[in-house]
């Protein structure tokens, strides 16, 4: 017997619109299930890292309303957390003081369920920072600044100062469009342990075709603006070793790119994409 999965993520009549613009998302409906791995692609300006704001409650919608796990999403949310591609990382701070700094800041505001989820238990700090330290592989990195880290050292700390406040959504805004291919393709392996180890819901900006079908099973294709219905790719073989060599990933990295071709000028559903407004 099929179980239908919990959605954990609804975008309900969305409508975003910039000050004196035509809307961005309009009436957009879209649902996630949790633990689900999403890569998002579209080109630039095309409001693919305003979707991944108004997740992470940085922004608001004009009109309709974001759901995360039955919240209606107006603030940052405790348990959502967001990589960015230019790390984040205090410069004046090693990464040991870096990854620890938002439990510090939780800390301090203690289980009030806006900074800190109500579950949140106040205790020591350092056995976590050195799991994740460890997890990363950057413990022998941990008194150095991040002027003498590596891109992928860097990355590694900001995707460990993420984890260590262990959220269940994960958000990632072109993670690792700075980094040179083979330090790319390993982050991206770590990635996708690290969301089947956690239970996490990956959703992944990126304008790059080959990130979208190695990370996303699921791949949102946003075209040009106002986004009204979600166009979605199925990628089931998404995260499995060996697929980068596979014929089947070079043919879904074919048929992505002949959408976002197609989806340039014409606004209309081509072979093989389904139109979802689940």
């Amino acid at each position: 017997m099929l179980v239908a999965r919990y959605m954990m993520i609804n975008f309900r009549n969305v409508t975003f619109a910039y000050a004196n613009a035509q809307p961005v998302f309009d009436g957009f409906n879209w649902s996630i299930g949790r633990g689900e791995a999403w890569a998002v692609i579209g080109g630039s300006g095309n409001g693919k890292t305003t979707l991944l704001m108004m997740l992470a409650g940085l922004r608001v919608p004009t009109s309709g309303e974001i759901n995360v796990e039955d919240q209606v999403i107006d603030r940052p949310r405790p348990r959502t957390g967001l990589v960015l591609q230019e790390y984040g990382l205090l410069p004046w701070a090693t990464i040991k003081q870096n990854v620890s700094l938002g439990l510090k800041v939780r800390n301090f505001y203690g289980p009030d369920g806006r900074h800190a989820p109500v579950e949140h238990v106040v205790g020591p700090i350092e056995p976590l920072v050195e799991k994740w330290l460890k997890r990363l592989g950057i413990e022998a990195m941990r008194d150095r600044f991040p002027a003498q880290c590596s891109g992928g050292q860097r990355q590694r700390a900001a995707i460990a100062r993420t984890l260590v406040l262990d959220p269940d959504l994960l958000l990632m805004d072109e993670p690792f469009a700075a980094l040179d291919a083979a330090t790319r393709e390993d982050l991206q392996n770590l990635t996708i342990e690290l969301q089947r180890e956690q239970n996490l819901t990956l959703i992944v900006v990126t304008h790059n075709i080959e990130d979208a079908v190695f990370l996303g099973l699921k791949i949102l294709v946003l075209d040009q603006p106002p986004h009204t219905a979600p166009i979605v790719i199925d990628n089931p073989q998404a995260g499995e070793p060996g697929y980068r060599l596979q014929p089947a990933f070079f043919e879904k990295c074919a048929q992505l790119r002949e959408s976002l071709t197609h989806y340039s000028s014409v606004r209309s559903t081509p072979v093989g994409l389904v139109h979802s407004h689940a």
